[in-house]
């Protein structure tokens, strides 16, 4: 049989198979079936993939408690072995939950509006909306139904959605309750099937599982998830060209082992990841074509990172397949600093960092003329995950942050892009060289204190870095 026939044939078996049995029976049967049939082609199973992951409607067969309108997912396998990957299965998990959420983000974004209640502002003055909570609820949702016995530290609580939900009972606006309803429709449209219905009780208390004080730690090197639900959120109100990640990550006793981001409106039709430092081979994602059609990145601690599209994900169809075509990503392999492209935090100013004695910037990424005294700045407008996802892919070389006094730097804005990178090819430390300590924040795990900041770069360019951060010791 050819190979692509036996591709698709394969993967029709796991739809109809599932189709009728329940899903504990399909779970044992998918396992014999892909060292099977499958172990007749490895090579395909391992570099093109059937990772394809099939989305449909439950018919109404024989099992009732199937029964749903819901969107089911049918996994098949990551671009590397299972034997190779420790955490297959978590990563496995991790992804369906991650691309649930995108959808999430994409059905909230298509409603969102300015002045109908769905943006809030938390006390930090930065904006929440029914996307942050939902994707929250839901993740913490499923991982729970999966991995129960491990704890999730995560950016989002309960406590303005509780409120809301007082104030509404009190006095009698019952539209005031909005915002936990609309969250509560949006989690119960992409979370698994349960017993009984989803409660707004059910969805607050999965917010709180990752909220500050959930849980608390000890000295010793502990497992948990982070997620940032979405990372990036003024990105994600203003509009198109503005990207934010939803990110997720495993840290397994201290040691980041799985990372997954998701970037629902990424926009480029393809990109090169080799030979990116010349100017003419740098895709310019405010000039991309307007079909959007996202991103999924992963990694996974000893197999690499890697990057799928997300295409089909955006439409309301109720049978979907996602592109399965895994590439491989690495860092690029720019040598010099005056060739490299520098990503910031986009609070802060070239000025307010080191280099900036050394090197002007400009944002002109077309010149013909290299100017050895500027060095080209991305302009991406994105949280922080979205420039470790640029570093990962070869698109940027540096991302370089400066720790302030009065900004606490949390862990979960950074811990899913972190293993993404290093599994590319790259580095991330503080300004003095040394590893980001995860568990700086012994009791919660929610902060990190980085000396000077934090250096994401593409592994060649790090220590040259390093040192000329040094040299002005006044701002680190």
């Amino acid at each position: 049989m050819h190979a692509a026939q036996r591709e698709r044939y394969s993967l029709w078996v796991h739809v109809i198979i599932y189709s009728f049995l329940p899903r504990s029976i399909y779970e044992s049967f998918r396992d014999l079936f892909s060292e099977s049939f499958l172990k007749a082609d490895m090579n395909l199973l391992h570099s093109k993939s059937l990772s394809s992951t099939l989305r449909f409607k439950s018919p109404e067969r024989i099992y009732s408690r199937e029964i749903s309108s819901r969107l089911f997912s049918i996994r098949c396998c990551l671009p590397f072995p299972r034997e190779k990957a420790k955490h297959y299965r978590e990563l496995e998990v991790a992804i369906d939950v991650v691309q649930s959420a995108c959808r999430i983000c994409i059905d909230v974004k298509k409603s969102l509006s300015l002045n109908d209640g769905r943006i809030v502002e938390k006390n930090d003055q930065t904006p929440v909306t029914i996307a942050d909570f939902s994707v929250q609820a839901l993740i913490s949702l499923e991982l729970n139904r999966s991995f129960p016995s491990i704890p999730l530290v995560a950016e989002e609580d309960s406590t303005f959605l509780r409120s809301s939900l007082t104030n509404s009972i009190e006095d009698k606006d019952y539209a005031s309750s909005f915002l936990v309803d609309s969250v509560l429709a949006a989690v119960i449209g992409k979370a698994s099937i349960e017993s009984k219905p989803l409660s707004q009780e059910d969805v607050l208390n999965a917010i709180d599982r990752g909220g500050s004080g959930a849980h608390t730690f000890d000295a010793k090197p502990s497992t948990y998830w982070v997620l940032d639900p979405i990372d990036g959120t003024r990105g994600f109100l203003k509009g198109r060209k503005a990207l934010y990640v939803v990110g997720l990550a495993l840290v397994v006793e201290g040691e980041i082992a799985v990372g997954v981001l998701g970037c629902p409106n990424w926009k480029e039709e393809s990109v090169s990841v080799q030979g990116l430092c010349s100017e003419d081979k740098i895709p310019n994602i405010s000039e991309c074509h307007a079909n959007q059609a996202g991103i999924l990145m992963v990694s996974h601690v000893g197999c690499g990172t890697w990057t799928r599209r997300l295409s089909s994900m955006l439409g309301n169809m109720d049978f979907l397949v996602i592109h399965d075509g895994w590439t491989r990503c690495s860092v690029d392999p720019c040598a010099f600093v005056y060739e490299a492209r520098f990503c910031i935090p986009d609070s802060q100013t070239w000025e307010s960092l080191p280099l900036s004695t050394i090197y002007s910037s400009t944002t002109d990424m077309g010149s013909s003329i290299k100017d050895k005294t500027k060095l080209v700045l991305k302009s991406v407008c994105c949280g922080s995950l979205c420039k470790y996802l640029m570093v990962a892919m070869g698109m940027a070389s540096v991302f370089i942050l400066r720790a302030r006094m009065k900004t606490v730097i949390k862990v979960w804005d950074h811990v899913a892009g972190m293993i993404c990178v290093s599994e590319a090819g790259g580095r991330v430390t503080d300004w003095k060289g040394s590893d980001l300590e995860l568990a700086a924040d012994k009791l919660q795990r929610r902060v990190i204190f980085p000396v000077g900041g934090i250096l994401v770069t593409n592994g060649a360019l790090h220590n040259h870095i390093l040192q000329m951060i040094s040299t002005d010791s006044s701002r680190v």
